[in-house]
C-alpha cells in the first residue's frame, strides 16, 4: 500500500470512529426516556397541583366564613336608649308632680280620712263642711289638671317617636350582619314597651281624675244629707206657754 492510500484509510478510520463517538450518547439518551414514567409524574404532579388548588379554596371558605361572623356581630351605628331613657323620665316626671293627692296608697288614705269621712256627725259645723267641700273640689280640679299635662307629655313624645322608629327602620334595612338587625328589633320592641308605658301614664291620670271627682261628687251627697239634718233640727220649737212671759 502506498503511503497515500494509508494516509486516507488512517482518516476514514479515524472519522468513523468520531462519528461513533459522537453518535454514542445521543443513542443512550433516547433509550433512557420512558413516557409511561414520564405520565406517572405528569399524574402525580395534577393531583399535588389539585389538592394545593383544594387547601386554597378551604382557607378563602374560611375567610368568607370569618368576614361573615365579623359582619354578623356588627353593632347598630344608631341607638335609641337615651332618648327612650329621658322621654320616659319625662312622663314619670309628670306622675311625680301630681297635685294635692300624690299616687301613693298613704297618702290617699291620709286625704280621704281628713276631707272624704264616710259620714258627718251632727256636732260637725257648717265651716267645716264647706272647708272640707273647697278641698274635695280643689282636688278634683287638680286632678283633671294632672290628667291633661300627662297627656300633653305623651303627644310630645309622638314627634321623638316617629324620628326613632323611622331610623331604627332604616337601619335595619341596611344592617350589614344579623347583630345590628337583632339590635334594631330590639330598639322597636323597647320603644313599644314606651309607647305602652304612655298610655298606662294617661289612662291612669284620666282614671285618677274620674275618682277625684266621682269621689267629690259622692261625699258632695253625704255632706248635703247632713246640713238638710242640720237644718231640720232646730230644737224644741214653739211651746205655746212660753208666750205668757210677754204679758
Amino acid at each position: 500500500m502506498t503511503p497515500r492510500r494509508l494516509r486516507i484509510a488512517l482518516v476514514a478510520g479515524i472519522t468513523a470512529l468520531t462519528l461513533g463517538l459522537a453518535c454514542a450518547p445521543a443513542q443512550a439518551q433516547l433509550t433512557v426516556f420512558d413516557p409511561r414514567v414520564y405520565l406517572q409524574d405528569v399524574v402525580t404532579a395534577t393531583r399535588q397541583l389539585q389538592q394545593i388548588n383544594n387547601q386554597i379554596q378551604s382557607l378563602e371558605n374560611q375567610a368568607n366564613m370569618l368576614i361573615n361572623q365579623t359582619k354578623n356581630l356588627v353593632s347598630l351605628p344608631y341607638s335609641t336608649v337615651a332618648q327612650l331613657e329621658a322621654t320616659f323620665q319625662k312622663t314619670e316626671q309628670l306622675i311625680l308632680q301630681a297635685q294635692r293627692i300624690a299616687y301613693n296608697a298613704a297618702s290617699i288614705d291620709q286625704a280621704f280620712t281628713q276631707a272624704y269621712p264616710q259620714s258627718y256627725s251632727n256636732s260637725t259645723s257648717a265651716n267645716q263642711m264647706v272647708a272640707d267641700a273647697q278641698t274635695r273640689w280643689l282636688n278634683a280640679l287638680a286632678g283633671f289638671q294632672d290628667a291633661l299635662k300627662v297627656q300633653a307629655g305623651v303627644v310630645q313624645n309622638l314627634s321623638t317617636t316617629q324620628t326613632q322608629i323611622t331610623t331604627l327602620v332604616s337601619s335595619s334595612q341596611s344592617a350589614p350582619g344579623a347583630l345590628s338587625a337583632v339590635q334594631a328589633g330590639n330598639q322597636l320592641a323597647a320603644i313599644n314597651a314606651r309607647q305602652l308605658a304612655d298610655l298606662t301614664a294617661v289612662m291612669a291620670a284620666i282614671a285618677r281624675a274620674q275618682s277625684l271627682d266621682g269621689a267629690r261628687a259622692i261625699e258632695g251627697e253625704a255632706q248635703a244629707k247632713q246640713q238638710i239634718t242640720n237644718f231640720l233640727n232646730y230644737g224644741a220649737g214653739y211651746q205655746p206657754g212660753s208666750a205668757q212671759m210677754f204679758h
